[in-house]
């Protein structure tokens, strides 16, 4: 399986293990491929490094190595691809056009501007992605 993880369940899964900790082990093993793109790799940076995490640069490499090696890197075109559903958060358009671009089986995200689109987009909850991921094994 490919997906698309939006920032908030990367940092969840690798700053906050407990509630999304066992995302490390689907990526290490390779039953969900993380797809990324220079984009959303830049905003994953980003945040590792707020202040609130307190996280020094040896502790942000320490958490991409758990996630990074594990990912599909892709290139989006420029333009993007049109969507077919527009979102609210601005922010969260570069993770619909490298889903589409990249044709991941699913877009994992609790972001309600994301979720909301599930009608048009491949969105699941982490929770859905478990139960599919448990369901195939």
């Amino acid at each position: 399986m490919r997906a698309v993880f939006d920032t908030n369940v990367v940092v969840t899964a690798l700053v906050f293990g407990r509630r999304l900790g066992w995302l490390r082990e689907v990526w290490a093993s390779g039953a969900v491929v993380p797809i990324v793109c220079r984009e959303t790799v830049s905003e994953l940076l980003r945040v590792l490094a707020y202040p609130k995490f307190r996280l020094d640069a040896a502790d942000r490499d320490a958490l991409l190595a758990d996630y990074l090696p594990f990912a599909e890197i892709v290139t989006l075109p420029s333009p993007p691809p049109e969507l077919p559903l527009a979102c609210r958060d601005r922010d969260d358009v570069v993770f619909l056009h490298l889903a589409i671009v990249s044709q991941v089986d699913a877009m994992v995200s609790g972001d309600a501007d994301l979720t909301v689109l599930a009608s048009a987009y491949p969105v699941i909850s982490p929770g859905a992605l478990r139960q599919r991921l448990n369901a195939q094994s």
